[in-house]
């Protein structure tokens, strides 16, 4: 695994080379070339006028901010350069929070953070199990392309993760989504309700978490590949019916499934004594 960051992290006068790397495997998202139709060429990205058509240089381009519908104020490197932080190579922790005290809408990208040399290792292992001892995590900041952007640092399994962080004022709120009522439950629904969540209730580690489409999208391009005829199924929708009807029918089914499971290995059990039996 390579490290796509190196610097240090600190709080107060403690200090920890590091460094960062990818916690999400980019070979497990599928991207396409634009080719043309005719002769399947690569399609270059060309820049043009929005409202003459004429192709553009990259030096014919400037970046404007607009303030009002129609009406930009251009901003030139220089004007970038002025904003500009000091350090990109520290991630300065400003404090130690519990972890329910940062909401999930927050969490943005993950990274895993290694100690960067043998020395460093101490110390980064001694911040790990303070964090998972307290329960805290370390919020602060870090630069990252000439932006200061908030991160997390938490413990996970041996070592720790960063997450990089929106600003709060970045997530919209809950209020703003249409037709939001109060609703009062009728009390038979609630009971059905609550009854159905119980007997579904498992572990997240036994949900199985897979992406199908990638799977099915790579299947697709491998037969295309082999030259493979390729088939493809559509899947019914789903009908709507009756809140109670559907409550009750899932009871009975969530009922079945831990009974059906009984069977099976009662089956399984009573196939191995014959084979014994049998030897």
């Amino acid at each position: 695994m390579r490290a796509i960051w190196k610097g240090h992290i600190q709080f107060s006068l403690v200090t920890i080379p590091v460094r960062v790397y990818n916690a999400i495997d980019t070979g497990k998202t599928i991207s396409f070339n634009l080719l043309t139709r005719d002769g399947h060429n690569p399609v270059s990205y060309e820049k043009k006028d929005k409202v003459t058509g004429k192709p553009l240089r990259n030096e014919d381009i400037v970046k404007g901010y607009q303030y009002e519908p129609g009406q930009y104020v251009i901003i030139e490197q220089e004007d970038l350069d002025k904003v500009k932080l000091k350090s990109e190579k520290v991630v300065v922790l400003d404090g130690f929070v519990k972890s329910e005290e940062v909401h999930h809408t927050l969490f943005e990208t993950p990274y895993f953070i290694g100690p960067d040399g043998d020395v460093a290792a101490k110390t980064y292992g001694l911040l790990c199990e303070v964090l998972k001892e307290s329960g805290k995590i370390g919020v602060g900041k870090v630069v990252l392309r000439d932006r200061e952007t908030p991160v997390l640092i938490s413990p996970h399994e041996k070592g720790m993760m960063m997450y990089r962080l929106r600003y709060p004022e970045e997530v919209r709120s809950m209020n703003e989504v249409p037709q939001l009522l109060e609703v009062k439950a009728d009390k038979e629904q609630m009971k059905l309700a609550k009854t159905l969540v119980d007997s579904m209730t498992t572990k997240f580690s036994k949900i199985e978490m897979k992406d199908h489409y990638f799977d099915a999208l790579k299947a697709i391009i491998d037969a295309k590949v082999a030259g493979k005829e390729i088939v493809t199924v559509t899947e019914e929708e789903p009908k709507v019916i009756d809140i109670m009807t559907a409550l009750k029918a899932s009871i009975d089914a969530a009922k079945k499934k831990p009974m059906e499971k009984a069977k099976g290995a009662a089956k399984a059990e009573e196939k191995k004594q014959l084979r014994r039996k049998a030897s």
